[in-house]
């Protein structure tokens, strides 16, 4: 069997904050964005009536693609999951870049919050720091040294 991550899952309150931090300071590519309901999504995620906009987008290497979905049925608010980074589960998103001090610089320019400044690895391979999206989900950023 061979086996990939296909895509990571967001959901998001405000799609066009989330398109701004990805599309917009990230530089995801929109690859698809579609409106989806009816008997296929209320199935495959065990909810009647669901409605959602979802947006796959795309980095600049990998296959891998982040998905950013906006549910107007069920509303999903912050206090129905509150998540936090010592949850159980997905806590972060780790993403990979080439110049971290200069994306972190744009970042703070556009009013992103960071933990912390960029820090070397105990091990020396990398340079990583982490803010957080404009809802407030931990978003890590790696530089490889």
């Amino acid at each position: 069997m061979n086996i990939a991550l296909r895509h990571f899952g967001i959901v998001v309150q405000d799609l066009d904050r989330a398109l701004d931090f990805y599309g917009g300071l990230l530089e995801f590519k929109v690859i698809r964005r579609m409106d989806e309901n009816g008997p296929f999504i209320d199935c495959i995620l065990g909810q009647k009536a669901v409605r959602v906009t979802t947006v796959k987008m795309g980095g600049s290497s990998g296959e891998t693609l982040l998905e950013l979905l906006k549910f107007h049925f069920p509303a999903v608010t912050e206090e129905s999951n509150p998540r936090g980074m010592f949850s159980i589960g997905p806590t972060h998103l780790a993403l990979t870049v080439s110049d971290l001090d200069a994306l972190c610089e744009r970042l703070r320019a556009a009013g992103i919050r960071f933990v912390s400044n960029p820090q070397v690895s105990a091990d020396g391979v990398a340079k990583v720091c982490f803010c957080a999206d404009p809802e407030g989900n931990p978003v890590e950023l790696v530089q490889m040294l």
